[in-house]
């Protein structure tokens, strides 16, 4: 009677771990690891109805002036990513890593491909991120509030070249709106080859007769959609975020705008405003010093901005006034983002165990280098991990062993005093001090070492280097499940095999429990990506390894309790 409560109990311990973990997810700003709730079916943005040239002028009245201090976000005009100029054109750019499209209303990015990285759903096509579209609205715009100036949905004339051609390592295009009241904005925007980063330089030109305080606003509008091709077995975040240091980064859910509940840093003279979902990312930089007001609003239906405001100064007629921005796009690439911007490489969100999935990171990018090959990376990672941690294994295995050694006079007592639990409990404990056992012993050392295990998980669920990489034969893509479901079963038949060479529990139930739990968790694995569930198998096969080594110098011969469901 006392084995089944103590059974119970575990169960219950268990579960409450895992609830405790999701909790803890959803604290931290991120959906439910375990048990994510279910993405409402994608709503496609409501887009306003195309309207006439003298729209975008009508956008801005009413503004009021600037002042010495930063404006108001709510002064940023209302846009709903819908096209509002009947004679407006896509120009079309590509580098050797992008496919561009800016609208010349307003001079914006609009669309882009990235040619380095396939789509999710149709492998086939280029991965497009910023789009727009009757489906998807997702592009960066910038403008100049204070008054009646261009904004992002103000008519702009094209000059430049439109592909980087061979040899050539910078294309520039620019952007020019007519004056109005007076102000003329340029857009200047620099690609590079090999490059996601593109520098935006804003000139201001002051044409008017009287002096006018303007204020450069930067913005990233998007759906609130989940992006295509997201797992429900486990979940990542979508959605704004800024990172300040005052207060560093900070994410806002979409839920949270729309009830005024999102909480950021709404002032600072350093940072970035950006975009994140799962491998990629969209960031507004301004050099440090720049003073400038962030802010992260609700422009539509479904449609939410994130972005900031910074002052210019008071420019005299005739005066202008340049200030350079950078506009990323792309990969969520470790080493390349911490190039960028200080705390930009944290839109690769690992959660709260960052303080260990960084240098677990570092450690497989060396190996990379030198192994070339993600999947036997991610093997050697595991490797090298069962090595530095070989005396915590050891020290559960071998009180694992000392267990099944003591197993059959176990059952013997069970079997002998099944009629008096009180006195089978006292014996029980009787054998374990003679014996020197640990019923407990097998535990800790490993409990230590989840942390690890978990901070390794969210690494190679964060690492977009895992996309499109292959590792053997069938796997060409480590960020996707196994479309033979081959190492899931693999893994599945490995934790059967640990879970078979464990001492039995003495009690039926509790016997029958530890045969259960692998099973039911290795469901999960048939939808993860391949290269979790290799580096889950890659830990199996060593765990067994080790522990019949261990098992077979403790003269304890490795055998395999199978279960009874009788």
């Amino acid at each position: 009677m006392n084995d089944i409560r103590r059974t119970i109990l575990w169960v219950i311990f268990g579960f409450s771990m895992v609830l405790l973990w999701d909790q803890w997810q959803v604290y931290n700003g991120r959906n439910a690891t375990f048990f994510p709730k279910p993405v409402p079916a994608a709503t496609a943005p409501v887009l306003a109805t195309p309207a006439p040239a003298a729209a975008s002028a009508a956008a801005v009245q009413g503004v009021p002036a600037a002042t010495t201090s930063v404006a108001s976000p709510s002064q940023v005009p209302v846009s709903t990513g819908a096209t509002t100029q009947a004679n407006n054109e896509k120009i079309e750019v590509s580098t050797d890593v992008l496919k561009l499209s800016f609208d010349t209303e307003g001079g914006n990015l609009v669309r882009s491909e990235f040619t380095k990285h396939n789509d999710f759903v149709d492998t086939t096509k280029p991965f497009v991120f910023l789009d727009q579209s009757a489906t998807r609205v997702y592009n960066a715009q910038t403008g100049l509030i204070g008054g009646n100036f261009p904004t992002h949905k103000t008519p702009m004339r094209f000059s430049g070249e439109k592909s980087l051609k061979e040899g050539q390592n910078q294309l520039s295009l620019r952007f020019e709106s007519e004056a109005l009241n007076g102000v003329k904005l340029v857009k200047t925007y620099t690609l590079n080859r090999g490059s996601y980063a593109i520098g935006v330089k804003h000139e201001v030109i002051n044409t008017g007769t009287s002096a006018v305080s303007p204020q450069l606003y930067l913005q990233l509008v998007r759906d609130g959609n989940k992006p295509a091709g997201e797992s429900s077995f486990y979940s990542t975040f979508t959605g704004p975020a800024v990172y300040t240091e005052a207060k560093k980064y900070q994410k806002v859910e979409f839920s949270d705008i729309e009830k005024n509940k999102a909480e950021i840093d709404k002032t600072s003279p350093n940072g970035y405003v950006a975009m994140v979902q799962h491998y990629f990312a969209t960031a507004w930089l301004l050099a440090d010093g720049i003073q400038r007001e962030n802010f992260v609003r609700k422009v539509d239906t479904n449609l939410y901005a994130v972005g900031m405001i910074t002052p210019l100064a008071e420019l005299a007629p005739g005066q202008s006034k340049a200030l350079n921005a950078q506009l990323f796009s792309g990969p969520q690439e470790e080493k390349m983002l911490e190039a960028l911007a200080p705390g930009l490489d944290l839109v690769k969100d690992y959660g709260w165990l960052a303080m260990l999935s960084k240098p677990l990171y570092w450690l497989l990018d060396k190996l990379f280098s030198f192994i070339q090959n993600w999947g036997w990376s991610i093997v050697a990672l595991v490797l090298l991990l069962k090595i530095a941690f070989y005396w915590l294994n050891a020290k559960a295995y071998s009180s694992m062993a000392k267990m099944k050694a003591i197993n059959p006079k176990i059952m013997e007592m069970r079997e002998r005093l099944k009629n008096d639990p009180q006195k089978m409990q006292q014996e029980m404990m009787r054998i374990y001090r003679e014996e020197k056992v640990n019923p407990m012993g097998g535990c800790f050392p490993i409990m230590v070492q989840i942390p690890v295990f978990i901070a390794l998980y969210w690494v190679l669920l964060s690492s977009v280097e895992m996309r499109n990489a292959p590792w053997v034969l069938w796997i060409h893509d480590l960020s996707a499940p196994d479309p033979y479901y081959i190492l899931p079963l693999v893994m599945t038949l490995t934790t059967l095999l640990q879970t078979a060479l464990n001492p039995a529990p003495p009690d039926p139930m509790q016997a029958k429990l530890m045969w259960f739990m692998p099973l039911i968790f290795s469901v999960m694995f048939f939808f993860f990506p391949a290269g979790l569930v290799l580096y889950w198998i890659t830990n199996n096969i060593l765990s067994i390894a080790q522990q019949w080594m261990i098992n077979t110098r403790l003269g304890v011969p490795p055998q395999f309790n199978l279960p009874s469901f009788k």
